[in-house]
């Protein structure tokens, strides 16, 4: 029997790309949570409400 190389490249690969998702996700959404914390506790727009804005807009389309 011989290895199938190509099989276990292609699982690695596959598998990677779901934990880089998952880690992409986490971060949007950690992202989201402390920049719209800044916006409450600033009341300013610019820059924390844009990017928390921005952050809930791509997390909510996902």
């Amino acid at each position: 029997m011989s290895v199938d190389w190509v099989g276990y490249g292609y699982a690695a690969l596959v598998a990677s790309g779901g934990v880089i998702g998952y880690v992409k996700a986490a971060t949007s959404g950690a992202l989201a949570g402390l920049m719209g914390k800044r916006f409450y506790a600033s009341k300013k727009f610019m820059p924390a409400g844009l990017v928390a804005g921005a952050r809930y807009l791509v997390m909510t389309n996902d």
